[in-house]
């Protein structure tokens, strides 16, 4: 059980008795510590499987956990959320504390609390509706009542976005509509439970009794009421195990603070404390500039930083890239991007990180434009997915069957089984072309095929039921198989997750650190922010700005404040353990040596902003000089190639691009090129078939562009 553990990770698994608080650094493998910390107690003898709950963030986070203790023989610990394990108390010992069943959860908050507003006559937009449920959750979260709210948000410094004391009128109205209804919300669970354990002695005790021994993971998220419903899980006793790095708190604006895990020493003076800062993750320079980072950081979370020390081979340097404009910006990251896939690294281990959602868009047309594949994180769950369901159905019934299933006749392996199964509802070997539902739908049932080739080489002898089960396990824990796909994401979002190569974009100041990050504390959360956004890299990454919003606009951003004394260019950088002393180089895209002209509007002359309207150079709302029967022969015509090169249809071009192309209707090369979203790349491969439909010419087999093109396309 202990073997392949390094000094620190043992030290943590042996540490049987508690309280034992484990500092664990990005990438440190923490949740391997943990995991057979737990395993190896249950394995000899210490801990029993039933007494022992982990607890920790996500759905995903715990479900991954509970496979990996499957996996070293402790499959009877649970492994659950804050609020699935408060849930499930409350459930149960509801209609013993209070009587008859539990309020049921409300499925809209955001409804509850518009209608909350109207009934005070307070009229929020939709931007201010989503704050003002997010300043409510905060109060619940660091229980605050309604009349405490506007001291408490003005001690915390929060942006506010209404008057507070309306803020609190809503938050009271909302607390009596939903008392009304007879509903409870998320933060409901936690709160009730709390309530009923501390007013019920009797039913504390019978949860003490069931539960001894407990686990924390992220221990620096953790919110007031949170650390609360812990302590009352725990009583007097100190059988606990904690797991966090306040170097990565970044969720305060939820409650969550690292005080709780930078005091757990002064709770508990005879704690056994171990630092784990050996990362696997990361190679030395991409850990050399995460600690360059924490170097330069303030406050109480810093003075509990951990120096990490690389245990990879070294790897190339950061590249930093300074670009004219956002979409020049967003054009040479898909190039580079483009690049790496082309030399082997797969699209599902690229990722490309920003600091708000709004930032996205940029970057899905220029990935579309470079005819590069991607997927956005927070989209429809995998396992609810209704062909995914109709897939786990299928193979539960084959699996049953056996060798009686006519579906799986030759089918010898695993993977060949799912194959012939899913192959009777739409899967294929290559994709469909075009994009859509159909190859939405394939790319479903593609990941399961994936998942089960992933699970047969861990489980050698596994069979098909067994795949079965595991994919049970995972709907349960909506741990979803990894799509082929560049993925976007927030950097919020991207916390706990990893990539070969991660492109961190838009580090200009306004944007890292955000514009409403005033004080102190808050400045320093965007530097933490940025630090777990370069520790999601294994190998390469790539940080850029833009010195301007859009094309032809004043260069007058500066890249962030943070990159100071790291970034070419700036102060020198004081070496690290274990670093190479390198900082790489900056990068500057084509359009940095180009002055670029304002977009306006070839119709009304308004400035252009918007990533579609630039592409069709006028507004939406202006009138259009579509040439309707040339779009239409580009559609076809954009059909066939994509089902002749099996890809997606906007790998070919997008329906933007095929739009501005029929309204110009261009005549030459040089026209062509001019359109946003065809570069040199797409101008070789498809520029002498587009003049042609333009020109009112068919192309076909024998044109010279697909004399060349092939070779291109290969490339």
């Amino acid at each position: 059980m202990l073997d392949g553990l390094d000094p620190e990770q043992r030290e943590v698994a042996t540490a049987l008795g508690g309280p034992v608080c484990v500092l664990a650094g990005a990438g440190t493998g923490k949740t391997r510590a943990i995991t057979h910390r737990i395993a190896y107690g249950v394995r000899s003898g210490v801990l029993q499987p039933s007494s022992v709950l982990a607890v920790t963030f996500t759905n995903r986070a715990a479900g991954e956990m509970r496979g990996r203790l499957r996996q070293l023989g402790a499959g009877g610990v649970q492994a659950r959320t804050f609020h699935s394990a408060a849930l499930r108390q409350l459930q149960y010992f509801w209609p013993k504390a209070v009587g008859g069943e539990l309020p049921r959860l409300a499925e809209r908050k955001v409804q509850i609390v518009a209608e909350a507003a109207a009934r005070c006559r307070i009229r929020l937009d939709r931007t201010e509706l989503r704050d003002v449920t997010g300043e409510i959750e905060w109060a619940k979260v660091t229980q605050t009542v309604p009349e405490d709210y506007p001291a408490a948000a003005a001690k915390a410094r929060r942006e506010m976005p209404r008057d507070p004391a309306e803020t609190a009128r809503v938050y009271a109205a909302y607390e009596q509509l939903k008392r009304d209804r007879g509903v409870i919300d998320f933060e409901d669970v936690l709160l009730l439970t709390v309530g009923v354990l501390q007013d019920r002695h009797d039913i504390a005790e019978t949860v003490r009794r069931q539960y001894q021994h407990f686990v924390v993971d992220e221990y620096q998220d953790v919110s007031p009421l949170q650390q609360r419903l812990l302590e009352l899980w725990l009583g007097d006793r100190d059988s606990l195990c904690v797991v966090g790095d306040a170097s990565q708190t970044i969720y305060s604006f939820t409650g969550a603070t690292p005080d709780h895990l930078l005091n757990f020493r002064t709770r508990h003076p005879h704690a056994t404390v171990v630092k784990l800062v050996r990362d696997y993750r990361s190679t030395p320079q991409v850990v050399h500039l995460a600690n360059g980072l924490l170097s330069q950081a303030r406050g109480r979370a810093a003075e509990h930083r951990l120096e990490l020390v690389s245990q990879r081979e070294a790897g190339p340097e950061p590249v930093y890239g300074e670009y004219a404009d956002e979409p020049a910006e967003a054009e040479g990251t898909a190039r580079r991007v483009r690049d790496l896939i082309d030399s082997g690294v797969p699209a599902s281990e690229i990722a490309i990180l920003y600091r708000i959602n709004a930032q996205s868009e940029v970057y899905e047309q220029a990935l579309a434009d470079a005819g590069v594949p991607y997927q956005l994180r927070g989209a429809e769950r995998f396992f609810e997915r209704p062909e995914v369901r109709e897939a786990g159905l299928l193979l539960r019934g084959a699996a049953r069957a056996g060798g009686a299933d006519t579906q799986l006749a030759g089918a010898d392996d695993v993977p060949s089984q799912v194959r012939a199964v899913l192959g009777t509802r739409g899967w294929t070997a290559e994709p469909p072309a075009g994009s859509g539902a159909v190859r939405d739908r394939w790319e479903s049932l593609a990941a399961l095929v994936r998942l089960a080739e992933d699970f047969v080489r861990a489980r050698a002898d596994a069979t098909l039921a067994d795949l079965v089960a595991e994919l049970d396990e995972r709907a349960s824990a909506q741990h979803a198989p990894t799509v082929e796909g560049v993925t976007l994401a927030s950097l919020h979002a991207a916390k706990g997750l990893e990539w070969d190569a991660v492109f961190l974009v838009g580090l200009a100041e306004g944007m890292m650190p955000i514009t409403y990050a005033k004080t102190d504390e808050q400045i320093e959360e965007e530097r933490r922010l940025l630090y777990v956004g370069v520790t999601r890299a294994r190998r390469h990454l790539s940080l850029s700005w833009a010195l301007s919003r859009t094309p032809g606009g004043r260069p007058s951003r500066r890249p962030t404040r943070f990159l100071n004394g790291l970034r070419p260019g700036s102060a020198a950088v004081r070496p690290g353990p274990g670093s190479p002393g390198g900082t790489g180089g900056v990068e500057r895209g084509p359009a940095r040596r180009r002055k670029r002209g304002s977009a306006r509007c070839r119709v009304c002359g308004r400035t252009l902003t918007d990533a579609g309207e630039i592409k069709l150079m006028r507004c939406e709302d202006c009138p259009s000089e579509l040439d309707e029967a040339l779009y239409e022969r580009l559609r076809d015509w954009r059909a066939e190639e994509a089902a002749r090169l099996g890809q997606p249809a906007y790998c070919v071009f997008t329906d933007k691009t095929l739009m501005a192309i029929a309204e110009a209707v261009p005549g030459t090369e040089a026209e062509l090129s001019r359109i946003s979203g065809v570069g040199g790349r797409k101008l070789g491969s498809f520029g002498a078939d587009v003049l042609a439909l333009c020109a009112g010419t068919c192309p076909t087999s024998e044109d010279a562009s697909h004399d060349a093109s092939e070779e291109t396309r290969e490339k």
